[in-house]
């Protein structure tokens, strides 16, 4: 059993398919066919930046809901076009005004995710 909050992996093999379990959950991380895996599943960083988009559209939703806004979806896609740097492109569908709109799009940057993405991190590797 895992602790709360931690992410299991273990390596499914041949090759580079790794099983991940979080949260009751099963997902498999892969690299492509041109990397030597079989793309059973998403790339490492793809999963980061699926958390990046995920998170950013649950935070704009949250504000939008408590202000009563008329949010009716958010959509998001994150691209990383050069090591280091991440373009994420937000839509924002419903009747917003421009300052709407404008004061969402700031409050993507308040996403946790985003802030643990920009913040210094200090990883320890333990073994066990």
């Amino acid at each position: 059993m895992t602790a709360p909050n931690a992410v299991a992996v273990r390596e499914l093999g041949p090759k580079y398919a790794n099983s991940v379990e979080v949260g009751g959950h099963s997902l498999v991380c892969d690299e492509p066919l041109a990397d030597g895996g079989a793309y059973a599943g998403p790339q490492p960083f793809e999963y980061v930046l699926a958390g990046l988009g995920a998170c950013t559209t649950m935070t704009l939703r949250m504000y939008a809901d408590r202000k009563g806004w008329a949010l009716r979806r958010a959509s998001v896609v994150v691209t990383m076009p050069e090591p280091g740097k991440l373009v994420r492109a937000v839509t924002l569908e419903g009747d917003l005004d421009d300052e709407q709109r404008k004061r969402l799009l700031a409050i993507a940057e308040h996403c946790p995710v985003h802030k643990f993405l920009k913040a210094e991190k200090t990883i320890e590797t333990i073994a066990v």
